[in-house]
């Protein structure tokens, strides 16, 4: 079937946002849907012809898109994060990528009898880890920091360096048997990283510059990024083939620590870019395979996919991990994480053309081999990585804590039961009196602004999901909003409402900035201090057939005000103003329920004359002895 240019571009564009959704949707890196849906596309069907679709633009646009997607993993890598892990970081880019190429050159040598060029070739691609899966997968596995913090680091720096290697072997099997063909290779290797990280470094300085001093406008702060990054890239590459990629990646390292410059926007941008980008680039890439090469791989294949898990990966990470402070169960879980991903792909089909241009030997096995290996490493560790963290007991528990911003006394009495309904709850204040109140009353704190840059460094998130703005200044809550929204998730970020008027509808900040309004539009700061101060109390109410939630909203003789509902499964849901969850039987609902004066006078009554009765058994008692 023979579709337009059009049509085959709309459909790649449709088909990555779905991807992306069921990934996010089964809790799986989306690069294994992707690359299925390619295949499902390209060679089963027919359907896509990317060769036809973007003629001599394809290998050029995926190199380009490539560096972007680099370039946005390394602006998320701080120094501040691997404190006391740096030197566990250069040995796995070093000589954990060294033990992995040998394993696996060998191993492809001798198994699938390929020549040691090709070899050489394929374990230095197979090297590489990369963001594009990394990430997704650390989302869903949720391993502790260290575990986490080392991945990530791996994943973007050896992505450059595994290209270079791989430039390095496509040079030997090129000038193969020529004379001098080694002194050639060992110098392409340090001119090529010299190169990068030059041009690299002299970017990232010219860039924070014209940040940190507002020479640019706010609307074009990502544009110039962007465009600087596409520039130096190609220049890089012009100069020394595959430079390109350290020169992004150090760019990116050295904006993301230089001190002064605000990269939180250009980041979101990149972060947005860099989905869409790795979404078609994996269509395509997986679209361009031929079915016959992958169905002649074999058996023997699967072989190397085998010893690339269980062998080389454990015998990098042991050997880069030697007389780290990492235990044996972080180490175990690090040795079997390292899927295969973008970077793999891409430079895989780039030299695998180039070399059937020049006919050869094995050439043809490059692309599938590689592929092979990234949807073999993919599904294997996103099905066994969330269970395995669990069994090694290095998973993060679950977000379901609360952080709140403030830790007044409406703060703290909200803390207080959620904390006692096993939720965990971190409230943050600047006031001391407020947070040694908290502290008092076994409150988890942290003490300081929570959108200062302290802030970013010691308040650890790790098990809280959601957010609530209740201090009463309304500012504090909203910077707080938007601060974490992108941590948490738009649906978990919550602030109280402030005080309508006639002359502040023009002050009130926008809805998409604040999240959802907390328990009602009329529950500001000041109504709810108010209720407590007269009294109200949150308690913990069970609803049953008999008693439904209606009924607990009618309850004779007091007001309630629900606040959380929580189902039978112990998932939380919070009452807003624009969603009101409806609690069933089984249920239990959190709700500041205030008992009307008269009851409150014969409940203090009552109260009254059992001190009373007791008083008078206890004098009786004396009296007796």
């Amino acid at each position: 079937m023979e579709l337009s240019v059009p049509f085959q571009l709309a459909i790649i564009a449709v088909v990555a946002f779905a991807c992306q959704w069921l990934a996010w949707r089964i809790k799986l890196p989306a690069i294994l849907p992707l690359l299925l849906t390619g295949l499902a596309l390209g060679p089963l069907t027919g359907v896509l012809e990317p060769r036809d679709v973007f003629g001599d633009l394809l290998l050029p646009g995926v190199s380009l898109a490539v560096s972007i997607i680099l370039f946005e993993g390394a602006m998320t890598l701080h120094f501040d994060e691997i404190r006391g892990l740096e030197k566990t970081v250069r040995r796995l880019v070093t000589w954990g990528a060294l033990v992995t190429w040998a394993v696996v050159t060998a191993s492809t040598w001798w198994l699938l009898e390929l020549p040691f060029g090709m070899s050489l070739l394929f374990g230095a691609l197979v090297v590489v880890t990369g963001p594009t899966v990394i990430v997704p997968l650390l989302r869903s596995v949720r391993p502790v920091s260290s575990v986490a913090r080392l991945l990530r680091w791996e994943g973007i720096v050896i992505d450059p360096l595994g290209a270079i290697l791989a430039v390095l072997a496509y040079e030997l099997v090129v000038a193969s048997g020529q004379e001098g063909a080694l002194l050639h290779t060992a110098w392409l290797f340090f001119q090529t990283i010299g190169i990068g990280a030059i041009i690299g470094c002299a970017v990232a300085f010219a860039l924070a510059e014209l940040l940190r001093r507002h020479l640019v406008p706010e609307y074009l702060r990502s544009f110039l990024v962007l465009s600087s990054v596409i520039g130096e890239f190609v220049l890089a590459n012009g100069l020394s083939e595959e430079s390109g990629l350290v020169a992004v990646t150090a760019t990116g390292i050295v904006l993301a620590n230089r001190k002064g410059v605000r990269t939180d926007d250009i980041l979101h941008f990149k972060e947005n870019l860099s989905v869409m980008l790795i979404s078609g680039l994996f269509i395509v890439l997986a679209a361009r395979l031929e079915m016959a090469e992958l169905t002649r791989l074999g058996v023997t294949a699967l072989a190397i996919l085998v010893i690339i898990q269980l062998v080389a990966r454990p015998l990098s990470v042991l050997v880069s991990t030697a007389g780290s402070s990492l235990n044996w169960r972080e180490k175990s879980l690090l040795a079997w994480i390292a899927p295969r991903g973008i970077v793999a792909a891409a430079i895989s089909a780039l030299f695998a053309e180039r070399l059937q241009q020049n006919g050869v030997a094995g050439a043809e096995m490059l692309v599938p081999l590689t592929f092979m290996v990234i949807i073999g490493t993919v599904a294997l560790q996103s099905l066994t990585a969330r269970p395995m963290a669990r069994l090694l007991k290095v998973a993060e528990p679950a977000p379901r804590g609360f952080l709140i911003i403030g830790a007044n006394p409406v703060a703290r009495a909200i803390g207080r039961a959620l904390q006692k309904n096993q939720y965990p709850v971190m409230v943050t204040d600047s006031s001391w009196e407020s947070i040694r109140a908290a502290r008092m009353e076994g409150l988890g704190t942290f003490y300081g602004n929570p959108v200062s840059q302290h802030a970013d460094q010691y308040l650890d998130l790790v098990g809280y999901g959601k957010l609530l703005g209740l201090s009463p200044r309304r500012e504090l809550n909203t910077m707080a909003t938007m601060r974490y929204r992108l941590e948490f998730g738009e649906p978990n970020i919550f602030s109280l409402p402030t005080q309508k008027s006639e002359k502040e509808v023009k002050h009130e900040v926008a809805p998409e900035h604040r999240g959802a309004t907390l328990f009602g539009t009329d529950m500001t700061y000041a109504r709810l201090a108010s209720l407590m101060s007269k009294g109200a109390e949150i308690r913990k109410t069970r609803i049953t057939e008999e008693f439904d939630f209606q009924a607990y909203l009618k309850s004779p003789g007091r007001q309630v005000w629900p606040l959380f509902a929580i189902d039978p499964r112990e998932r939380i849901y919070v009452f807003t103003a624009e969603d009101q969850p409806e609690p069933k039987a089984g249920w239990h609902v959190l709700g500041l329920i205030k008992e009307d004066p008269a009851k409150e006078e014969a409940k203090a009554e009552a109260r009254a004359e059992a001190a009373a009765e007791r008083k008078a058994e206890k004098e009786k008692a004396a009296e007796n002895k």
